[in-house]
């Protein structure tokens, strides 16, 4: 079964520097390790990149807007303006062009577009999987660590398997190996 790393808004607002989500130092490390890993397997690499407006910190083209790993050739960059990845987007048909049937997610923020992504897979049919510890968020009315488990445990009950990394194999499309 075909399996897609889908990273979520793995921006350099969200990521680096002072304003980074307080899991940074961790969450960043697993993004790079995930990424490494899908890549060696030779599965489908989608970067997610979130389109903010005027003067918000992922306004494209200013440096909080770019992506923290560089696409590789043959990776793809979907470009948003939604909270759901396949909002508006190819995201569905490129998947379902490379013969995807499971969708790993990791990256920003767990609450809204990790969520929001994980509920649009699940629409889209896919076998949706979300990494613990590979999704983060900020500190709102509650603690950003408690956000994100909340997140997996209310997507865990909608059908989304949350998994940690070390568990996941990435299977590339037919005739494509890493």
């Amino acid at each position: 079964m075909t399996t897609a790393l889908v990273l979520i808004d793995a921006q350099q607002n969200m990521l680096v520097g002072d304003e980074a989500v307080p899991s940074a130092p961790d969450v960043g490390p697993a993004l790079a390790g995930l990424l490494a890993r899908a890549r060696a397997a030779g599965a489908v690499v989608v970067h997610v990149q979130n389109d903010g407006g005027p003067d918000e910190p992922d306004e494209p083209h200013t440096p909080g807007w770019e992506l923290v790993h560089a696409p590789e050739p043959g990776e793809h960059v979907v470009r948003k303006g939604e909270c759901d990845a396949f909002a508006g987007t190819d995201l569905a048909g490129l998947l379902a062009r490379a013969g995807v049937r499971t969708a790993v997610l990791a990256g920003m923020q767990s609450q809204y577009c990790v969520a929001a992504t994980a509920r649009g897979a699940l629409g889209q049919g896919l076998e949706t999987v979300l990494v613990a510890g590979a999704h983060a968020t900020y500190d709102e009315d509650e603690d950003a660590h408690a956000i994100s488990r909340a997140t997996e445990q209310d997507l865990r009950a909608e059908g989304v398997r949350v998994l940690p990394g070390a568990e996941l194999t990435f299977t590339p499309p037919p005739g494509r190996a890493g």
